[in-house]
């Protein structure tokens, strides 16, 4: 198989639009200033992105400066839907934020890792149905399969993200543009990239889903080595309308039909590197 780096893509604010680079290093703790920053919904103590409030995915989100070790979270500048902009730090930032959101919000940068109130999931309330509560999540009808939870980091099932992060579970994701184009012939949906949110797009010969073959094993990206942990089960963040995507629920019934839901796949770094668009992508 062959297989190249056709995209980068960093996110600044967790579930806000990001931009492409050119190359980047790959760290323990993926792409410097991916998703560096974070919405925090004030009614609820907890960190909190599309799945809660889908209006983020229509903000833009750019760093004024580069990340480095001792700023992590370097300042930020969002675009609202309506075109205004807002900075970290600016007397007026949550207030707007909550105003684009209809919600009391605040912007946080990442904490450190022992700051673990910071990163403590919401509880369910009580009497509520777990299934159910799973299924709204991952937008599956009560004949779809939901996802092996078993498979996930153990420490999202106490926290939002892993401490110290703001990743749903693993530093990267990985997708193939050959499952991009495998989706497009599922149904009507549009498959846009922006949908999926992928870190690294990897364009391939293989046609399907090679990515599903990459699951235990170690890929290698420029002078990266990557362990891909497994797959990435998608969510209802997938199907929300955001800038010209309409809301779209036939794109988890593709999904679940074509690859059982899920949509590239979660990795991790074991040897830090840099890489650049046009890196063969080598499997080990």
């Amino acid at each position: 198989m062959q297989a190249a780096l056709a995209a980068i893509f960093r996110y600044p604010v967790k579930s806000m639009g990001g931009h492409t680079m050119s190359d980047t290093m790959l760290t323990e703790k993926g792409i410097p200033g991916d998703r560096c920053w974070t919405v925090k919904d004030e009614e609820s103590g907890s960190i909190k992105g599309g799945k809660r409030f889908p209006e983020l995915m229509s903000m833009h989100a750019e760093l004024l400066a580069e990340p480095d070790e001792a700023t992590p979270s370097p300042p930020v500048q969002i675009t609202l839907p309506d075109g205004a902009t807002v900075q970290a730090g600016d007397a007026n930032t949550n207030d707007k934020l909550s105003g684009a959101l209809h919600s009391p919000v605040s912007l946080w940068p990442l904490l450190p890792q022992d700051q673990l109130d910071h990163y403590l999931r919401e509880p369910m309330p009580e009497g509520t149905d777990p299934e159910a509560a799973l299924r709204e999540v991952f937008a599956r009808t009560a004949d779809e399969p939901l996802p092996d939870m078993s498979t996930f980091p153990p420490e999202i099932f106490t926290y939002e993200s892993p401490p110290g992060t703001y990743f749903d579970a693993f530093p990267l994701l990985i997708m193939s543009s050959s499952a991009l184009q495998s989706m497009t012939e599922v149904n009507d949906s549009i498959f846009d990239v922006r949908r999926f949110r992928p870190n690294l797009l990897v364009e391939t010969d293989q046609p399907g889903f090679p990515e599903n073959d990459w699951v235990g094993r170690t890929v290698r990206l420029g002078g990266a080595t990557l362990k891909v942990e497994m797959q990435c089960p998608r969510c209802i963040m997938t199907t929300h309308g955001f800038n010209d995507l309409p809301r779209d629920p036939k794109v988890m019934r593709a999904l679940v039909q074509a690859n059982n839901g899920d949509l590239g796949v979660y990795a991790s770094v074991l040897t830090p590197g840099k890489t650049s668009v046009g890196d063969k992508l080598i499997i080990d």
